[in-house]
């Protein structure tokens, strides 16, 4: 499809900044539906328009005009275009409108924004608004009603002008459309913070917006750390304000993508709702920097060697020589237990040789297996590092057996920076004095026998645990895919049949690798069967993807899969002589 960009130059007038309108661009934005699935606007490039109505729960004209919008979905999806929804309603939520999706046979994601800053940059003001957008360009084609067959009380049997119709064919044929805004009918929704944009000017950088970023953004963005700039002041942040607004926008930052509507997880490290309000609306207003003094100038970035004092035993990773530039693909090096006897571990910390490099580390410890995948038999693990938590302190009265005959073998992911640097990390050995109460374990869950299709947007395997043969307490659950990785989740399947949703994380994102951790231990009793679903995106339109045109096996480096899952738990009434849990790994 050609560019529509010379055909709305006469449409591309400047329009005021509560409305958008023909020929105004659309920013980027991503956001779950009703079901938790997450959608990018941006990601949808390779369509040829894609068509977003405004839903509202509860609005005649809205339900009415379902009907319309499916019957244009059974016609034009075929030809490329992609039809959304969207919920910005403060009065809706994620369950209330999958409720009303069921009753009124709605079947096209509705975009729940909760946050309602996408609702506030398209202008939305009623429902069944209908914006029709070019992805060539991210502009609006046409805004307004789907046709004219609904008004307020009253309705046609049939409409005599087809609004939203007419503009598909227009984009189709590369043509602008005759009719490029109607006035739509539908109920008004109500969007508060847009009568006080006046107010926004008034949010505080000292006591609002710095506070935020100390607690969910300066773990990384410090000095030599892995963000790419320090926010270390004012004018600092000030300057990448743009930036900022955008990446909360897409969800890359804070790099946290759980679901929030299953599980509550220790080291969430998302904003919340009001929090990524305030940062917007703050950069949105010109990024003020008001009265008060500058926090973020003062806030102290040194920290101790050890966060947990001197270790009982030190291991130094294999240095490694990161280059300036490039991609360096996951190493595994492999360093000697210097611990001498079979021991409980409590905690490791790793401190990072070069935080600017290093991304994140992944420690497990097995015994060299020449009939083993790779010749490494994993027979446990010790957590990692990720920027801003280096320490893995096992919960109370827990430990993990190492035997003094194990190997540890170290997942070491890095980022180039524009700078070469060698990389000397080390980790930290934290013991118990005699046997925990609880011992630690884990269960590897992977598939090796995966084939994703070439040229698939969204490819689903699964892998499960046989039935608990005792009741477990769950600490965390890592979910684990190279560059195709998409989306992943763990489902409990209980003794009666009925399933839960532990984690999702609908928006996995390769460069993390997070364990998510319960608040509280999730207790499973035996006879649970623990499912692992995990989906890739072996299509070019996922920029990361080395090759859409390949079938990809399972392998260990990045350009291969796998479909990998762990999770950490302990038994709820420990044995005699249990050191581990005898599940091992479930092919």
């Amino acid at each position: 499809m050609k560019r529509l960009a010379t055909l709305l130059t006469a449409l591309a007038i400047a329009a005021p900044s509560l409305a958008l309108k023909p020929g105004d661009k659309v920013d980027n934005f991503k956001l779950l539906d009703h079901k938790g699935a997450m959608h990018e606007l941006y990601y949808l490039s390779d369509m040829e328009a894609v068509v977003l109505m405004v839903h509202g729960n509860g609005c005649p004209i809205a339900r009415n005009a379902n009907h319309t919008f499916n019957d244009l979905r059974a016609k034009y999806e075929s030809k490329g275009v992609t039809f959304l929804m969207l919920n910005a309603n403060l009065q809706d939520n994620r369950q209330s409108i999958a409720k009303e999706a069921e009753e009124f046979g709605i079947n096209v994601p509705i975009l729940v924004d909760e946050t309602q800053l996408v609702a506030e940059s398209l202008g939305v003001e009623r429902t069944a608004d209908t914006y029709v957008i070019d992805p060539d360009t991210w502009k609006v084609v046409y805004r307004g009603s789907l046709d004219d067959r609904l008004g307020y009380e009253t309705q046609k049997k049939k409409a005599d002008k087809q609004y939203v119709a007419d503009a598909l064919d227009a984009v189709l044929a590369d043509k602008q459309p005759k009719v490029a805004s109607t006035e739509a009918k539908g109920c008004l929704v109500a969007l508060p913070e847009q009568e006080r944009r006046d107010a926004h000017k008034e949010i505080s950088y000292s006591e609002d917006v710095a506070p935020i970023l100390q607690e969910k953004c300066l773990a990384c963005h410090r000095p030599e750390g892995i963000g790419p700039f320090a926010m270390d002041s004012y004018q600092m942040v000030k300057g990448f304000a743009p930036m900022i607004r955008e990446v909360i926008r897409t969800k890359r930052m804070p790099p946290w993508h759980a679901d929030p509507h299953y599980g509550k997880f220790a080291n969430d490290r998302s904003l919340t709702n009001e929090e990524t309000k305030t940062l917007v609306h703050w950069i949105e207003a010109g990024a003020p920097r008001g009265e008060g003094p500058d926090v973020l100038a003062q806030h102290d970035f040194s920290a101790p060697k050890w966060a947990m004092g001197e270790p009982d035993y030190v291991v130094e990773i294999p240095a490694y020589d990161v280059p300036a530039t490039g991609v360096v693909d996951y190493l595994n090096p492999k360093a000697k237990n210097p611990v001498g006897k079979d021991a409980w571990v409590r905690a490791v910390e790793i401190i990072p040789g070069s935080r600017q490099a290093l991304h994140h580390v992944i420690t497990t410890f097995g015994v060299p297996d020449p009939e083993a995948r790779e010749g490494f038999r994993t027979t446990g693990g010790l957590g990692g590092y990720v920027p801003g938590n280096s320490v893995d302190q096992f919960p109370e009265n827990t430990g993990v057996f190492l035997p003094k005959d194990a190997v540890f073998n170290f997942q070491m992911h890095y980022t180039t920076f524009g700078k070469a640097v060698t990389d000397k990390s080390v980790m930290g050995i934290y013991l118990h004095d005699e046997k925990p109460k609880y011992p630690l374990d884990s269960i590897t869950m992977l598939n090796p026998m995966i084939k994703i299709p070439a040229n698939t947007k969204e490819h689903w395997e699964k892998q499960e645990t046989k039935p608990l043969e005792r009741d477990i307490l769950v600490y965390s659950l890592l979910p684990h895919a190279h560059f195709r990785g998409k989306a992943a989740n763990y489902t409990a399947i209980y003794p009666d049949g009925k399933k839960e949703i532990l984690l999702s994380v609908p928006n996995y994102d390769f460069n993390w690798q997070t364990s998510y951790v319960f608040e509280e231990p999730k207790k499973l009793p035996a006879g649970t069967v623990i499912q692992y679903n995990q989906s890739w995106d072996n299509s070019a339109q996922n920029p990361a993807n080395p090759d859409p045109n390949r079938v990809v096996p399972w392998g260990q480096q990045s350009w291969d899969e796998m479909l990998f899952g762990q999770v950490r738990f302990r038994y709820a009434n420990p044995k005699p002589g249990d050191t581990s849990s005898g599940l091992g790994v479930d092919e």
